[in-house]
């Protein structure tokens, strides 16, 4: 059985996973693997793989990020790149306000 906080994490790491992935790809364009390393490092959580591309595909048809295909300069397989969108941008910062707001009502008194 799990512990109150235990569901909290999940639900605020992996059930919201799209936040997470707009967020790094405000800094730059990634392929999937290399995002699922990212979230690891920067919020210390680590989506399945399979969740990863589920979001990114579910993003990417939504029109938050759009996908492009880049050939490796080293031999290597090429791979698809995610970029954020305008619409991504927006979406993402809707996200940010409203767990803002949130924390804010939950901290006052």
């Amino acid at each position: 059985m799990t512990t109150p906080m235990e569901r909290l994490r999940n639900k605020i790491t992996k059930e919201v996973l799209w936040l997470y992935i707009l967020r790094l790809l405000k800094e730059r364009p990634m392929y999937a693997y290399e995002l699922k390393e990212r979230i690891r490092e920067a919020f210390n959580f680590e989506p399945a793989t399979v969740s990863s591309y589920v979001v990114l595909y579910k993003l990417e048809k939504e029109g938050y990020v759009t996908a492009e295909w880049q050939e490796s300069q080293t031999g290597k397989p090429s791979r698809k790149y995610y970029k954020l969108t305008p619409e991504g941008e927006r979406l993402l910062e809707e996200g940010i306000a409203f767990l803002e707001s949130m924390v804010s009502k939950l901290r006052s008194e």
